[in-house]
Formats: structure tokens, sequence, C-alpha cells
């Protein structure tokens, strides 16, 4: 009698060989180098997109005003209040221009790592889902050019913080103002970064502090942006938006990882 053999489970077999395979439990296999190829790439792009685009200053102008109208509509425009009050706080305000500047990619970066040693399975739909995300932010970036706060005339109140105060760089730094689309702030792609950390962790992580850290960030995130002047609360709003319609397309596409396993046994 001859035996056959599954082509799905020879494949499995054949890639498991492969220095440093991941195979999930449909049999898709992940390389750790080269998703980290992919994630430069599409960084890489997106930036190259999103600071090209010098949208006009009198646009970015009027779409902060009509925002800001929305905002007194829903009487929900308080940022001026919130930075006004955090500016009596020093500590406060350095605090946050580092937590603008590098928690973004930090935490985002772990949690990527974080995911793919230890729920592999989930990490196809949930790079998936920050990639649809920020393609979606990109769209509103260019289609909607916004003032931050912090661009406003001085007679608006507000206080650049990243340029009056310590912090790892400013859109004012040289090499910053040259690359940066200062006007890319709507939707919020920290906030929607944030809690894409948060539903990724909270769910996975065991203790109750964890957990409760990880639901935190995002509330920290919206803070911290208004605080430094960088984002109206509207924008969080936004961020947060295009995170669910990041997950809805990316569960709708994503495959690899929600599949049953293959046997790894031959057939008769």
């Amino acid at each position: 009698m001859t035996i056959a053999r599954d082509p799905d489970a020879t494949a499995v077999a054949r890639r498991r060989r492969l220095r440093s395979a991941k195979v999930l439990r449909d049999g898709a296999v992940l390389y750790w180098w080269f998703e980290l190829v992919l994630v430069g790439v599409f960084y890489a792009v997106y930036s190259a997109i999103r600071n090209s685009n010098k949208s006009d200053v009198a646009q970015a102008r009027r779409n902060a005003d009509s925002l800001i109208e929305v905002e007194r509509f829903f009487g929900m425009y308080h940022e001026h209040r919130i930075q006004e009050w955090a500016l009596h706080v020093k500590a406060l305000i350095i605090s946050a221009n580092y937590f603008y500047g590098s928690m973004h990619f930090v935490v985002t970066i772990g949690i990527m790592v974080y995911l793919f040693r230890r729920w592999p399975d989930d990490y196809p739909l949930w790079r998936n889902t920050l990639a649809v995300t920020t393609f979606v932010a990109l769209i509103g970036f260019t289609l909607w050019p916004l003032m931050p706060p912090r661009l406003l005339p001085h007679s608006s109140g507000y206080v650049d913080t990243l340029a009056k105060y310590p912090t790892l760089w400013t859109f004012n730094s040289g090499a910053v103002n040259q690359i940066s689309n200062q006007f890319a702030a709507m939707p919020s792609v920290h906030c929607a970064w944030a809690l894409w950390c948060a539903c990724v962790l909270v769910p996975r992580v065991q203790h109750r502090w964890a957990k409760i850290l990880a639901a935190s960030y995002p509330v920290m995130t919206v803070t911290v942006i208004v605080v430094t002047g960088n984002h109206y609360i509207l924008d969080a709003v936004g961020g947060f938006l295009v995170l669910l319609i990041g997950f809805v397309v990316a569960r709708r596409l994503t495959r690899a990882g929600r599949g049953a396993r293959p046997s790894p046994l031959p057939t008769g």
C-alpha cells in the first residue's frame, strides 16, 4: 500500500525547516526578518507621501476654524483651558513632550514584537489592522489638512511646548521642519496607534495592573496631544474611528493565522 502525504502537511513540514520560521495554526509561515522589512518599507512609503503633501496654509487654518466651531457646538472645546492649566506644572509639560516624542514609536514597536513572539496566530490580523488604519489616516491628511493648536496665531493663547520646553526634538529643528507635514493632524495617528496597543494588550496580559496600564495608555495619549498643543480633541476621535475602520477591513481581508490547524499526519 502506498502512503500519500497530505500536500498541506508536507508544505508545512518543509517550511518548518527554514530558519527562523514561525508556523501558524493554519500552516501560514511568518519570518521576523521579512516582517521587519515589510514594516520598514510600509512606514517609509507612508512617511514619504505624508510629508511630501505640503498643504495650503490658508486652507489648513480654515479647517482649524471649522473644527473649533464644531467642538464649541458640542461643548467640547477645552484644549486651551487644559493646556493653560498644565503650563503651571513644568515637570508635567516636559514629561508630556518626551511622551509625545518617543512613546508613539517605542510602545507600538514593542507590542508588535510581543504579539509576534507570544501570539503569532493573532499577529497578521493586528499587523494588517495597523497598516489599514495608517493608510486611512493618510487619506485624511491629504484631503483635509488641519492646522494644529500650536500653529494658530499667538492671540489664540496656545504654546508650542515642544519648541519652548526640553524634549527629544521639535518641529522647528531644520531637518524635521523640512520633511514634516505639520498639517497632518486629522485624524491623530498617535491616538489610533495608542488604542491599537490597548486592544492588543488588554485581552492578553494576565495581571490586573498590566490591564489597567494598557487601558490607560490611550487616555494618557489623548491628554498628551492636547497638552502639547499638537492636536484637538476631535483629532483623537478621528483616530479612534480610523482604527475601527482598519480593524473591520483587516478582519475581512486577513486569512493567515485564522484557519484550522492542518493535520501533520499522512493520509492513507
